[in-house]
């Protein structure tokens, strides 16, 4: 079994990497530069190989230092994560909820912001790496797109739909239908293989049961909702968004719908919490909160879905 260089080695080696020079990390760590100097040698030494050369007056990561710090800084960021949670586990009143990206930053973020003011003892993470599974530092997950587990520890939040939306300045010009959406520039999302892609501008035409007579012709993708919903609200063009995500911006006067016509995702999200979750009161409370907010969210849904009706020429 090969034997790991000393720690305090590579800590010193990962912020050298990190700040870019010796002194720089010396500062950063509190040390002298004498010091991050020898645990370089110490480390080099270790590993039969040098990891630096000089540049000027400076002294640089070269390619095999480079290799070397990309995946030590990702073995300290993970010790940085654990030790962050065990810290988190520490606090009982501690709530751990991991959700997709966009969901979280556009809808359940700003609504937690509320709901945590009730507490000034509630430690709130909200993660937006999405979990794959739940251990026992989770106490839920919001996904999209899996079939429902089978148990008392998975509900449906609520179904979405997607609606196109765009900045009030880009729709000044008479929106009189769905081709009329062709004259400005469209906003995709197209997140795979990672997650499930919303539906595409092919389908939302085709939809309408509006004839189009020209080529529906996309040029700028995002693989993230939030940064889609962004683009479209500098006026970059319209976007075909979840309705929960851009209820805000709309409400803010950001965003507007300049065509009413919804489309239902295939799937709901979904609430997970582990077995052990609710035994915490701030869990309980969060549960009920929650789920009383995912019905809200339905209802408005519903009411918009309600108002879409096929193209009459």
């Amino acid at each position: 079994m090969s034997l790991l260089p000393p720690l305090r080695s590579l800590q010193v080696f990962e912020a050298v990497g990190h700040c870019g020079g010796i002194s720089q990390a010396a500062k950063l760590l509190g040390i002298t530069v004498g010091a991050v100097s020898q645990q370089m040698r110490i480390l080099e030494d270790a590993l039969g190989l040098s990891l630096t050369h000089k540049d000027g007056q400076r002294v640089r990561l070269n390619s095999n230092g480079q290799r070397f710090h990309a995946r030590c800084s990702s073995a300290f960021e993970e010790l940085r994560l654990a030790t962050a949670e065990v810290q988190r586990s520490k606090n009982p009143h501690n709530l751990y909820v991991s959700a997709l990206p966009s969901l979280l930053s556009k809808w359940l973020a700003p609504l937690t912001y509320e709901w945590e003011k009730q507490s000034d003892t509630l430690s709130l993470y909200l993660d937006s790496t999405l979990v794959e599974t739940l251990d026992d530092g989770v106490d839920f997950l919001i996904s999209y797109g899996e079939s429902l587990e089978r148990g008392i520890h998975t509900l449906v939040l609520f179904q979405d739909c997607v609606v196109p939306a765009c900045s009030p300045r880009l729709a000044e010009a008479d929106i009189n239908g769905p081709a009329a959406l062709l004259q400005l520039p469209l906003i995709t999302i197209d997140s795979r293989p990672k997650f499930d892609v919303p539906p595409s501008w092919e389908e939302w035409f085709t939809s309408t049961g509006a004839p189009i007579e020209q080529p529906i012709t996309v040029l700028r993708s995002y693989s993230s909702s939030a940064l889609a919903i962004q683009a479209a609200i500098d006026e970059q063009g319209v976007v075909l968004a979840h309705y929960s995500m851009i209820e805000r911006d709309i409400a803010a006067g950001r965003l507007l719908i300049p065509y009413c016509h919804a489309i239902q995702l295939s799937s709901p999200y979904q609430l997970r919490w582990n077995p052990n979750t609710l035994d915490k009161p701030q869990c309980r409370d969060f549960h009920r909160w929650l789920v009383a907010r995912g019905k809200e969210q339905q209802q408005r849904t519903d009411q918009l879905l309600a108002l879409t009706q096929p193209f009459i020429k």
